[in-house]
């Protein structure tokens, strides 16, 4: 994705900062061997009697574990995402950037180990779990705050040293210009480490739902988000795959603005659709059913998934390219429904007490009519 084509806020979803409105205005057209042929045409659809809604696409996925989950606690759930690989390069990278510090302190830092990593993780889920004002009083010996575990398993000061040095990447063998994602330079390889642990190691249902989640976050980045609607309100933006029905999270990518790693190969796709591709993209030909909400949906990226055998609803924004002038422009009264249909895709546009609706459907569509 070139920046002469998106600013840094062209995935921002906060009013303030950009209009989702215009999204469609600038999104490119997709080449002809990326979609469904256009040549189909938009035909109205008796509200009244319905023609048989077309069927899902047959599911060939093999959902579930990829591996044994017998006799399997919740310590060997945990190292099977953070295991002894990932643990270790934290290990020497921690240690590494801790001997780059000045001589001053440098002399005094004892090298962590793979044991002390798992017991600093600990520590950090449990103070998740017991919550306290301060961190300090966490290691508190007055009765009032006193919790004997935090002690136990590490020393106040030893705990702050590994936070303070705690690296995952080698800061001297950073270089911008070649760097993929130089904004994520410094947490990128934990992020594909778990990324490609999150979908090797479980595969989700038929139903799965593209979203994205904020992470809380207040510190000085450039491309924190602000959106008033989520809890968070202020914090770094995740585009998330998530199964419908557990809730696993099976892939996600950091908004990171106009640096945004995506994959390639949809880059001649509008910025939305390139979103939901990326995360799908493993998935695709299985027989999948995509829920996504008005800031992805579109026909063109529900023509792409049916040519590659995946179904998809989901609201839709009217301003979005290729839906039919009758369903922008036509007015509604309370309860009245218009439909076109072009193969597989319906799109509905209904009217409910104040509001006007609109939704894209490529299988089971009239069913809800």
């Amino acid at each position: 994705m070139s920046s002469s084509e998106y600013d840094d806020d062209s995935f921002s979803e906060s009013g303030s900062e950009y209009n989702l409105s215009d999204v469609s205005d600038s999104e490119s057209s997709v080449d002809s061997d990326q979609s469904i042929s256009t040549a189909r045409n938009w035909v109205d659809v008796d509200i009244n009697n319905p023609s048989p809604p077309p069927p899902r696409f047959p599911f060939t996925g093999n959902p579930g574990c990829r591996f044994n989950i017998n006799n399997v606690d919740p310590l060997a759930f945990f190292k099977l995402f953070f295991d002894l690989h990932l643990v270790n390069l934290i290990v020497s990278e921690t240690n590494r950037y801790a001997l780059q510090q000045p001589r001053s302190s440098r002399h005094q830092w004892e090298p962590v180990t793979v044991g002390e990593i798992y017991t600093f993780l600990a520590i950090c889920i449990l103070q998740g779990i017991v919550k306290k004002p301060d961190e300090r009083m966490y290691w508190s010996t007055n009765d009032l705050f006193f919790t004997p575990i935090f002690p136990k398993l590490m020393t106040k000061n030893r705990f702050a040293e590994i936070k303070q040095n705690l690296h995952f990447a080698d800061n001297a063998s950073f270089d911008s210009s070649t760097h993929p994602a130089p904004k994520l330079n410094k947490i990128l390889a934990i992020v594909n480490n778990l990324n490609s642990k999150f979908s090797r190691l479980y595969e989700p249902e038929r139903d799965i739902t593209v979203d994205e989640s904020l992470l809380l976050f207040k510190g000085r980045i450039s491309w924190r988000q602000y959106i008033p609607l989520k809890r968070s309100r202020y914090g770094v933006k995740f585009f998330m795959l998530c199964e419908s029905s557990s809730g696993y999270l099976y892939k996600f990518i950091i908004y990171t603005g106009k640096d945004t790693i995506l994959d390639p190969k949809y880059n001649q796709m509008q910025i939305t659709s390139q979103i939901v591709l990326s995360l799908v993209d493993p998935l695709l030909n299985k027989g999948h059913c995509v829920t996504t909400d008005n800031y992805y949906t579109s026909p063109q990226l529900a023509d792409y998934l049916i040519s590659h055998q995946t179904d998809i609803y989901g609201t839709l924004r009217l301003n979005r390219r290729g839906i039919p002038d009758i369903i922008k422009r036509k007015k509604l009264k309370k309860g009245e429904i218009v439909a076109q249909q072009r193969g597989k895709v319906m799109i509905l546009k209904w009217e409910d007490k104040k509001n006007c609706y609109a939704a894209i459907y490529s299988a089971q569509c009239h069913t809800c009519i």
